[in-house]
């Protein structure tokens, strides 16, 4: 078993992004997944969100990448990972660009909704790791602006949900593009018989199989609330708890994105609360010195996106709130989890907008529990504000969006990635307050606005 990732026989520029993201121990999936891959086997993970399955097979390819010595051709991908939504194929370019930012290894993201233009270009020039969604990959192969002749590793993730979303044709077209050598890796959450059957199609003989859970998490320990609040308001909200609560003492708190953070940051610190944010977008001292303060209890208050706060393990943490809902309610466990370490017990306190309802409702179905509402005499007493129709966070988009388009993320918006920054963008426009506050308290108000 191996006990660090300094054990694992990866590239030093490899090592030294695992030791930049703060990875110390690996998972049990990795600890078993990383070496079988690195020795060229094909993989069935039956595997949840929340398992460190990325790391996984991501640090793998690269190390093959690496030792290989090829150079990309032009219009080819040497590495293709399909996931089903928009989101999780940001979260998961991230994270290859994470591990590959001491190399030359380059990560390209591509999804449906919006110009194609930079993907186009950025496919013509060849890639060695392609993270797409299948109706936008199908779209680009038409338009033979890419070609996967020269694949070399073939990633098919999220399987369960690629069929439940009905993308099981695509995904069969897709494979019989494929070349006939290539390492396949197969991830699924559950394992029924059509998902078994399409991994027998795609898996060579004999492939290496590793079934793990996510780490439990001691959910009885943990003090749940949500409150029901409008997404213009969950600034106003946020401030109003932590300011009413000082035995709120050591605080994470968890964006959708990383514009979200640095804006949740700011209205904290401008009420006073001591707090940092850690994203992407952070460069690693700033990152490692906000961990560090939060540690020491110089800060009160770590804001952070999911994929800045993989890795990242503190004890003490008091209350863990969710700004956001997550997509995935795996996610929301993972999160949660942050607290209640050591035997001792936590609070969790979630934010639900009209329009994240969906969500809530699929985490007490994965938790079986009801999350009791929270005092919603302090909602009442918030300011009412007004909002234009664009979204901070970019959710309410996306959700308009799946519903237009059955079809995945082609008909959703559709972004390069090619640096770290996730796709939703802020629309929203600077609101006034409908009621008559004095100059300085509009001032503090406007501070209490955390957009999306």
């Amino acid at each position: 078993m191996i006990n660090s990732f300094e054990d694992f026989p990866l590239d030093p520029s490899l090592q030294r992004a695992v030791r930049a993201v703060g990875y110390e121990t690996p998972t049990p999936i990795q600890s078993q997944a990383i070496l079988p891959l690195l020795e060229g086997n094909d993989l069935l993970g039956i595997a949840q969100t929340g398992t460190g399955k990325t790391a996984a097979f991501a640090l793998p390819i690269l190390q093959l990448l690496l030792k290989s010595g090829k150079i990309r051709a032009p219009k080819c991908a040497r590495a293709l990972v399909l996931l089903p939504t928009r989101e999780l194929a940001i979260q998961v370019s991230e994270c290859f660009e994470q591990y590959a930012q001491y190399t030359s290894i380059s990560t390209t993201c591509v999804f449906g909704g919006v110009s194609d233009v930079s993907q186009k270009k950025a496919l013509i020039r060849g890639v060695d790791v392609l993270v797409a969604t299948p109706g936008r990959l199908l779209d680009l192969i038409g338009q033979k602006v890419i070609s996967l002749r020269a694949l070399e590793f073939f990633v098919l993730d999220e399987a369960d949900r690629m069929l439940d979303m009905g993308f099981i044709h695509d995904i069969r077209k897709i494979i019989t593009m494929l070349p006939a050598v290539r390492q396949n890796l197969f991830f699924s959450a559950t394992m029924p018989s059509d998902i078994t059957k399409l991994a027998s199609s795609i898996l060579r003989k004999n492939p290496i199989r590793i079934e793990v859970v996510p780490e439990s998490t001691p959910i009885e320990r943990i003090e749940q609330s949500v409150y029901k609040v409008d997404k213009k308001r969950k600034g106003a909200l946020l401030k109003a708890l932590l300011l009413a609560h000082p035995e709120m003492s050591k605080v994470l708190i968890f964006s959708r994105t990383k514009h979200g953070a640095n804006r949740i940051t700011e209205t904290l610190e401008k009420a006073g609360i001591t707090s940092a944010a850690i994203h992407g977008n952070k460069s690693q001292t700033r990152r490692q010195e906000a961990l560090g303060n939060f540690k020491c209890e110089q800060i009160r208050v770590l804001v952070a996106t999911d994929i800045a706060a993989r890795g990242i393990d503190v004890d003490g943490v008091t209350h863990v709130f969710n700004f956001d809902l997550p997509e995935v309610p795996e996610t929301y466990v993972h999160r949660i989890g942050r607290t209640a370490r050591a035997g001792k017990g936590g609070v969790a306190i979630a934010f639900c907008a009209p329009d994240e309802e969906a969500e809530l409702r699929a985490i007490e179905k994965l938790t079986r529990q009801k999350i009791q509402e929270g005092d919603s005499s302090i909602v009442k007493e918030l300011p009412v504000q007004k909002e234009s129709s664009g979204q901070s966070s970019g959710h309410q988009s996306s959700v308009a969006n799946r519903r237009r388009s059955p079809r995945d993320s082609f008909k959703k918006k559709e972004i390069h990635v090619s640096s770290s920054e996730p796709v939703q963008k802020s629309n929203a426009v600077k609101t006034k307050s409908k009621n008559r506050l004095g100059s300085r308290a509009r001032k503090r108000f406007r501070a209490a606005q955390v957009e999306q």
